[in-house]
């Protein structure tokens, strides 16, 4: 981590919108200057204006989070502009609502590879940033149906449950792989009320928060993005591969 007075920049894939641009803008509140990576542009600017207006520096890329060779171009660019990463948000996902028989083979492919590919994509590419520094930090955004494989009506089935399960691999192992200077975890979200929402808060969130919620609500993004800020900034910390589930405790998922 960086000390007292020093420069600290946190990348957020998928920060246009949703989860991401809570975080980014709780990060940048807390002191970080933002990366943002996204393919959403004018959400993107809007995210970066609010930046700006807490005083941080902001950098924006327009990129698929899926390509290996874009993830290497920002690394290499925020390098040069700002030589130092101190934490890393993979946030960026996509949801598939088909089932086992209506799924096509490059619809699975295209799931895994926005929503666990792209961990390897940014892991790969800022490590060696954060090794050369002596350290930082990463989370991963998994969810909650990696864990219990979803409810029939969910949202997003099998092909999304397996890439978010995988990030919880993923995390066990780089944890061990590249402690004790850089911590990895990953934080599974339960129903999350965003700007746009999704098929399942907008049709049915109302009726879950009150019968299968205990805090008897839906998530907002800024609950993710207090966990995201305590994992980026807390010290001491002596927590890394672990899985944070943060949903009210929701009880039928």
């Amino acid at each position: 981590m960086s000390g007292a007075g020093t420069q600290r920049v946190a990348v957020v894939t998928g920060g246009a919108r949703g989860i991401g641009r809570a975080c980014a803008r709780t990060l940048a509140a807390a002191g970080h200057d933002i990366v943002l990576v996204d393919l959403l542009v004018p959400e993107m600017e809007r995210t970066a204006g609010e930046i700006r207006d807490v005083g941080r520096q902001v950098l924006m890329f327009e990129g698929d989070v899926a390509s290996f060779a874009r993830a290497q171009e920002v690394a290499g660019a925020v390098k040069q502009q700002w030589g130092r990463v101190d934490f890393l948000l993979n946030n960026a996902g996509k949801a598939m609502p088909k089932g086992i028989l209506e799924i096509e083979e490059a619809e699975f492919d295209r799931t895994i590879a926005i929503n666990l590919k792209s961990c390897f994509n940014y892991i790969r590419a800022f490590v060696p940033i954060m090794q050369a520094q002596g350290g930082g930090r990463i989370a991963s955004m998994s969810s909650i149906n990696a864990l219990s494989g979803g409810v029939t009506a969910a949202v997003s089935r099998f092909a999304y449950a397996s890439a978010k399960a995988g990030i919880l691999g993923m995390t066990r192992a780089l944890a061990k792989e590249l402690g004790p200077t850089i911590h990895v975890n990953a934080i599974c979200p339960g129903l999350i009320e965003t700007e746009l929402g999704n098929a399942v808060t907008r049709s049915r969130g109302p009726q879950i928060a009150a019968s299968d919620i205990a805090l008897r609500r839906l998530g907002k993004p800024d609950d993710i993005a207090q966990l995201v800020l305590f994992l980026a900034i807390s010290e001491p910390c002596f927590i890394t591969g672990q899985a944070f589930t943060v949903d009210g405790f929701q009880y039928n998922c």
